[in-house]
């Protein structure tokens, strides 16, 4: 799907960065070679000074993207087919973990929320099939996920159950699609954040066609919630309250009512004045997926060990 020159060049971006330079150099004994022991560390020095200002390789980027489409692959096979990820799209880098959580929903004979969802399940297992092929041997293994404790903690969080009892997305088609807007209008809004931050225009051009994927899921999904009734929207603006506070001080989020108790409309695009989507950064991605607004956090919520990332400045302000 990529020609061999891209992601060969890929791979050599994502290899060359101050740390790895800084690695190489101690390995090889410069330090201690008098003279130009001297420069080296002064180069290092000097590399080191400007790590943070290096831009963030492509590959690193993808990777990033792969995780959360990990999340939502396993989210909508388990739903859908009561069976996770093959193991042949799960191993890579860094340590693969387990997932815990996740049924097959008992959707309504004919129902079209389950015709939805296997159309999504299907998008997710190709986007992960997609970046896997994309980075090759530089894709990273699907971290450790967990649906039970996140969903608990999540719905708990945002008022949705009372502290003590429990939410289960697999449950029901209702319960189903309400974990699914979790995931939906957050995985826009990663795309959208993480898309300016590609150097290489083939991998944007990628991007942008899964953000576009996503926000048809999106909107599948927001437009089926507001249908089943006021009772069932109200909650996905309690998720949307939620999701703000974790992200920052930003009211950004929406869920899919508009206006005051007393006379809603329907908000079934979330967008600014400018009918413009909005971005979230990758540390924000984080914030919501590991479910605490904390700087600095490196896991938690859905990623209970964490994501598997290339570039500490994905996952930390």
């Amino acid at each position: 799907m990529f020609g061999k020159p891209l992601v060969v060049d890929m791979i050599s971006r994502s290899a060359e960065n101050p740390a790895d330079r800084r690695n190489f150099l101690r390995a090889a004994g410069l330090a201690g070679l008098g003279a130009v022991g001297a420069v080296t560390a002064m180069t290092v020095g000097a590399q080191d000074a400007h790590a943070a200002d290096a831009p963030i390789s492509d590959s690193a980027i993808l990777n990033f993207a792969l995780n959360l489409e990990y999340l939502e692959a396993e989210f909508y096979l388990r739903a859908t087919t009561g069976q996770g990820l093959p193991d042949s799209l799960t191993t890579g880098t860094k340590a693969l973990g387990g997932v815990t959580g996740g049924s097959q929903v008992p959707f309504k004979a004919g129902s079209t929320v389950a015709k939805y969802a296997k159309e999504i399940a299907g998008d997710e297992l190709a986007h992960v099939k997609f970046l896997r092929g994309a980075l090759g041997s530089a894709a990273v293994a699907r971290p450790t996920i967990n649906f039970t404790d996140a969903f608990n903690a999540a719905a708990t969080a945002a008022g949705v159950i009372k502290a003590g009892e429990s939410f289960d997305p697999f449950k029901d088609e209702t319960s189903f699609l309400l974990g699914a807007y979790i995931f939906e209008d957050l995985g826009v809004t990663a795309y959208k954040g993480g898309a300016p931050l590609i150097s290489n225009k083939d991998y944007l051009g990628a991007a942008a066609g899964i953000l576009a994927v996503e926000a048809y899921h999106a909107g599948l999904v927001r437009r089926s919630l507001y249908n089943l009734g006021i009772d069932v929207a109200v909650i996905t603006n309690k998720i949307s309250d939620a999701r703000d506070s974790l992200d920052g001080t930003n009211d950004d989020d929406q869920g899919v009512l508009a206006g005051n108790p007393k006379a809603y409309r329907a908000n079934l695009v979330p967008a600014d004045k400018n009918a413009i989507a909005y971005s979230r950064s990758p540390q924000q991605v984080h914030n919501i997926a590991y479910l605490n607004p904390a700087s600095g956090v490196t896991k938690g919520g859905f990623f209970p060990d964490g994501t598997n990332n290339d570039d500490a400045r994905l996952t930390t302000t």
